[in-house]
This record gives structure tokens, sequence and C-alpha cells, in this order.
């Protein structure tokens, strides 16, 4: 499956249309995360585990998104776009939302 950001691709006509896909994934922040987090705010740095829940939340959406089109026939997904939530009352958790159009190419 090819995914991309750009709403066609290169070389490749697009035969048909099958519909927009998407695929969410939620992550809470836990207290261990938040405190180390905390520490690499004051100290500087990058903060490591969030980084990789916000990968790891990514790719889930992105999976979901996928298996969604091939269940529709498509090889492609186009027009793709990643936005980020905050939720929560307290702001505790992140939301990854990815949508995209399901492609079917040359």
């Amino acid at each position: 499956m090819q995914l991309s950001t750009t709403p066609t691709l290169e070389g490749q006509p697009i035969r048909q249309y099958l519909g927009v896909v998407t695929g969410e994934a939620i992550i809470g922040a836990n207290i261990l995360k938040d405190m180390f987090a905390s520490i690499r705010n004051v100290v500087g740095g990058r903060a490591g585990a969030y980084e990789r829940s916000l990968a790891d939340a990514r790719k889930v959406a992105m999976e979901e998104m996928e298996e969604q089109a091939q269940r529709l026939g498509a090889n492609a997904i186009v027009g793709i776009d990643i936005d980020y939530e905050v939720l929560g009352s307290d702001n505790g958790m992140l939301m990854v939302c990815v949508s995209g159009t399901a492609v079917v190419t040359a």
C-alpha cells in the first residue's frame, strides 16, 4: 500500500476514488512519564518516553487507516493528513487522527 500526503502519485494515474479512510489512537500520559518529562524540561533535552508514545500512537492510527483502505480494495491512500489533539479535563490524553482518500492506481 502506497501512502502519500500529496493528492496524486507521480507516474501512477488514479483509476478510482474509493472514499475517505480514517484511523485514530488515543494515548494517556502516565505519572512516571510526566515526572521524567518535568525533569527534562528543567535540565533540557528531549522527552523520549513521550516521543515514543506519540510515534506508537501515530503508527496505530496509520495501520487502522490502511486496514480500512484495504477492505475497500485500495492499493494507495493519497492526501493523508495527521492531526494531534489534547483531550481530557486535565489534558492527560493525546489523540492522533489520520485521514486520507483510498484510491486504486494503475
